[in-house]
């Protein structure tokens, strides 16, 4: 076998110029997302200890800087088949970033911010090295790594640029980075979506997207038990273990609901429109899957008679709302499937409608009721759709 045949030293090539290229996720990505269990972990402790309007809007805008970083390597493994010796050194370095940006969180508002910016502006520079060199290895429309290599190298000015700069003129400085870039994938004409050969591998991205849903659930496993390991297990009598018990169901129910009806989804379409809303509703899917991962954390801190920690309750109660918006979302861009049948719109709007009563009661009555109400929003989702799949299915039969 020649060398440029073999995976360790082949040339990235774009998976349209492939003969065969898998839809697979390499087990490089894997260990990419290694580094971003730990940034979720970080960023759920951070919404843990500052649960207020100016905390949450903090974890929000962290989460959604991190997750790009997670996205836009993702995107170019999925334009491009890439897993040679460079490449992975590449990926190394950017798992390094990841590291450093994690380690800022906890003080971020205070003296990490600078090692916060540097690291997301090496990052950015990192994804631009490799448009840039698959680029010069010989791509046979050079238009698209061109363009992303343009933005992504210029947004990293920005966000190194931000890490010198007094406060609040760091924040703007970012956050024109962010804005530019955002705007420079989706501008008419001039946008990187605009290519033809921005084409990524759907069946990759969709499996990306599944196995990062995963890791952000299962974030929620570590606040439980955690949280209950600080408290001490031998310390809680029989109704906090139940809440525990329920808990970790709780985020089962999550994984199963995203699976059953969008998980591994491919997008109907090519349309512009319908990829930014494939994209974005994954965002929101997971932001929101942090947040319950958080709220569920307090299960294990209340008796059954004991009121719900309010702040954990919006947190949770408007967690669930934007799960299930998000999901229906997906829903409406992917390829139909059977399950789509049951899982109605009409029942995604009564989940979302039952957590909003929750949030109106829960202030008033005891844990067990408000776990109640919230667990009918959650698990109507899966109860409804297959009871009533069930009876359809047996009276077609």
């Amino acid at each position: 076998m020649s060398l440029d045949r073999h995976p360790l030293w082949r040339k990235p090539q774009h998976h349209l110029d492939v003969t065969e290229s898998s839809q697979h996720v390499h087990w490089i990505e894997l260990f990419y997302d290694l580094a971003h269990v730990v940034a979720i972990f970080m960023l759920g402790n951070f919404l843990s200890h500052h649960l207020t309007v100016s905390g949450f809007l903090i974890f929000a805008a962290l989460f959604v800087v991190i997750w790009f970083a997670w996205f836009d390597l993702s995107l170019f493994n999925s334009l491009y088949v890439s897993t040679d010796m460079q490449h992975r050194y590449i990926m190394t370095s950017q798992i390094i970033t990841i590291m450093v940006m994690s380690a800022s969180i906890p003080h971020i508002t205070d003296t990490s911010w600078p090692y916060f910016a540097i690291g997301y502006g090496i990052n950015r520079a990192f994804i631009a090295f490799l448009y840039w060199r698959v680029r010069q290895v010989g791509d046979s429309d050079g238009e698209l790594p061109r363009k992303l290599s343009r933005n992504f190298f210029g947004s990293a000015f920005l966000f190194l640029l931000s890490a010198f700069l007094p406060h609040p003129y760091s924040y703007l400085v970012f956050g024109l980075g962010l804005l530019i870039l955002a705007l420079l994938y989706a501008l008419p004409r001039v946008g990187a979506l605009e290519c033809h050969r921005f084409v990524p591998r759907f069946g990759h991205m969709s499996e990306r997207f599944a196995l990062l849903l995963l890791i952000v659930a299962g974030e929620g496993f570590f606040k439980l038990v955690v949280t209950l390991s600080i408290k001490g297990i031998d310390n809680v009598v029989g109704d906090v273990l139940f809440n525990y018990v329920i808990g970790g169901a709780a985020i089962f129910v999550l994984c199963w609901m995203y699976f059953d009806f969008a998980g591994n989804g491919k997008p109907r379409n090519t349309d512009k429109k319908t990829l930014v809303q494939w994209v974005l509703a994954h965002l929101t899917l997971m932001l929101s899957a942090v947040m319950i991962g958080v709220a569920l954390s307090a299960e294990v801190k209340v008796s059954f008679m004991e009121q719900y920690p309010f702040k954990y309750a919006v947190i949770g109660c408007l967690g669930l709302a934007l799960y299930l918006y998000s999901l229906l979302l997906i829903q409406n861009v992917i390829e139909l499937r059977t399950a789509h049948r049951f899982a109605t719109a009409k029942l995604r709007y009564f989940g979302i409608a039952m957590a909003f009563v929750t949030l109106a009661v829960v202030s008033f009555v005891p844990s067990i009721i408000g776990n109640l109400f919230w667990f009918s929003a959650l698990l109507s989702q899966i109860v409804v759709p297959a009871t009533t799949a069930y009876r359809t299915f047996t009276r077609e039969g």
